[in-house]
């Protein structure tokens, strides 16, 4: 991304998600499919950006699903657009939520089908010749990708797609006011899951700053009451308004988010929404890369013009303490 004169490179990139209105226009009706019902704040915020998009600028949800909710067969009106909820799982690393996408693709051949900001990882090829093959059956989707390798891939793979390079949904909310003056220095806000990486295990070493994961964030009332939501769900509960519970609870979850965010004066972060929220907020933070590049390829496409942030790429030889001075 280059940078403007005198203007917020935030406000650039929230300008960027305009281009999504060339396939998706305003006033359009859509279906909007594979929200996420899960405690990942990260997802959650994509969520939220998302849905601020639609408001912006017209766009009319006529439904929405989530990957617990999307019935076996679904009547879709052939005017209405189908946008199917973007994040880091485009692969063979969440094959639920793949799974789900491919049945779009493959169930609705006659639709516009709009994939919003992905990223693309696959451990096995044969999976993705999968994914292609299905996909090359439909002329009519319209796929966004945050970073230019998996521009690359899917170009090479996808011969039908209309493939887009888009920063994430999240930057539609940008700015985002602190709840609170920082009382403390360090926020390490580092992942727990399949994508951590050795480097960080290094830093963790370290012990400094206040450890915190979206998993930890969420109390265990908190975490209880997601999974009676995504079991309501599941379950196809007509009783209670699901859909508008879960949209009411995700406000708070992400306000939680954002007063623990306040509350530092520096972030340091692998996760991707951890260095998207820190940069929504203006707040000093350091990026360290996940297991696969999708953080790398992001900064390097996207962020590394704000000020306040910054990637560190540990080299082999470099040691934990010459890295945390990074971040001081």
């Amino acid at each position: 991304m280059q940078n403007v004169p005198n203007v917020h490179p935030m406000d650039v990139l929230k300008k960027e998600l305009l281009h999504i209105l060339n396939v998706i226009p305003p006033g359009s009706s859509i279906y909007y499919i594979d929200y996420p019902v899960y405690n990942n704040g990260g997802d959650i915020l994509i969520m939220k950006g998302a849905e601020a998009f639609f408001r912006d600028n017209g766009i009319r949800v006529k439904a929405r699903y989530s990957v617990h909710d999307f019935p076996e067969t679904l009547m879709i009106p052939k005017n209405h657009i189908i946008v199917l909820h973007g994040g880091g799982n485009f692969g063979d690393l969440y094959p639920v939520h793949q799974r789900l996408r491919e049945k779009i693709v493959a169930s609705y051949p006659n639709h516009r089908i709009v994939i919003l900001p992905q990223t693309i990882f696959y451990k096995k090829e044969s999976e993705f010749d999968r994914t292609a093959h299905i996909f090359n059956r439909h002329n009519d989707v319209h796929l966004f990708v945050r970073d230019p390798l998996s521009y690359e891939m899917a170009t090479m793979k996808f011969h039908l797609c209309s493939v887009y390079l888009s920063p994430d949904m999240a930057h539609q909310l940008w700015p985002i006011l602190p709840k609170s003056s920082p009382g403390k220095d360090l926020l390490c806000f580092f992942r727990t899951d399949i994508e951590k990486t050795k480097e960080q295990e290094q830093l963790e070493e370290s012990g400094r700053g206040d450890f915190l994961d979206w998993a930890s964030l969420y109390n265990r009332v908190e975490k209880k009451s997601i999974n009676m939501i995504a079991n309501m769900m599941r379950k196809g509960s007509r009783m209670l308004p699901m859909q508008a519970i879960w949209g009411k609870y995700t406000d708070y979850l992400m306000d939680k988010a954002v007063k623990r965010f306040s509350g530092y004066r520096n972030v340091q972060t692998s996760r991707l929404h951890g260095h998207i929220l820190s940069c929504l907020l203006d707040k000093p933070n350091t990026l360290l890369d996940n297991s696969y590049g999708k953080n790398s390829n992001y900064y390097n496409t996207w962020t590394r013009g704000i000020k306040s942030a910054q990637l560190v790429e540990m080299s082999k030889g470099q040691s934990v303490d010459s890295t945390a001075s990074q971040i001081s």
